[in-house]
């Protein structure tokens, strides 16, 4: 893996991952040069960690599971000054995230969200895509943002992502940070990405269950208080 660095750098790649072994060897090998990718392991049963700290990342243990605490921990522990977050399971390409630091570190936006666009059927359920377009139309409705997805590649300054002291650990922790960001008056933009197959089963869109568990949890977030200014 050429290049990922396990020191400090300019930008922090976070990567929540839970049983992703079959998929970490391909995530990892498109990091962008002289990133660092965090792995932030959430309970897995298989290799994941072993593999993912003899690819070269910084492997990180958060036993409370739930997608907003691998996530939240990896910012937590994060040093360079522009932090991303991409899944871990092979549908999103790392090197996508380029442009996005671009963007932020040019002032022209303060996060930067990759827009799905799947390359079959299979990419993308249509239960998992039902859920996004309700939450994607009650974000509209609360922030009056025009977005279209909801979807985990991102990036932003890790001081400012730190000061919206987001607090869901499951979920929603995707859908607060859009939230408090707007409520802060950031500047938020979408990348159209292509969006492929996952390796293995997905743990929240895998299932009826599981996408509206998820859209349980982001209801909620929906429905706190605006954050003050």
């Amino acid at each position: 893996m050429n290049g990922v660095t396990t020191t400090s750098s300019d930008v922090d790649v976070v990567l929540p991952c839970l049983d992703e072994a079959e998929a970490l060897p391909w995530v990892l090998g498109r990091i962008p040069a002289g990133w660092r990718a965090i792995v932030v392991d959430n309970g897995s049963s298989d290799d994941s960690a072993r593999i993912a700290r003899a690819l070269g990342a910084t492997v990180l243990d958060e036993p409370r599971r739930g997608f907003g605490a691998a996530c939240h921990t990896g910012l937590t522990a994060a040093t360079a000054g522009i932090v991303c977050f991409c899944d871990c399971d092979a549908s999103l390409d790392p090197a996508l995230l380029v442009p996005f630091v671009r963007e932020v570190r040019e002032g022209r936006a303060d996060l930067v969200l990759g827009r799905r666009r799947p390359v079959s059927r299979d990419a993308w359920p249509a239960h998992a895509r039902a859920g996004n377009l309700a939450l994607a139309r009650l974000l509209r409705r609360r922030t009056g943002l025009r977005l279209h997805d909801l979807g985990p590649l991102r990036a932003a300054h890790r001081e400012a992502l730190l000061a919206l002291h987001l607090t869901d650990r499951r979920s929603g922790y995707p859908l607060e940070m859009v939230v408090r960001a707007a409520d802060a008056g950031w500047r938020i933009s979408e990348r159209d990405v292509p969006y492929l197959p996952r390796t293995g089963l997905s743990k929240v869109t895998g299932t009826w269950a599981g996408t509206w568990r998820a859209v349980r949890d982001m209801r909620r977030v929906l429905a706190a208080p605006r954050a003050a200014r």
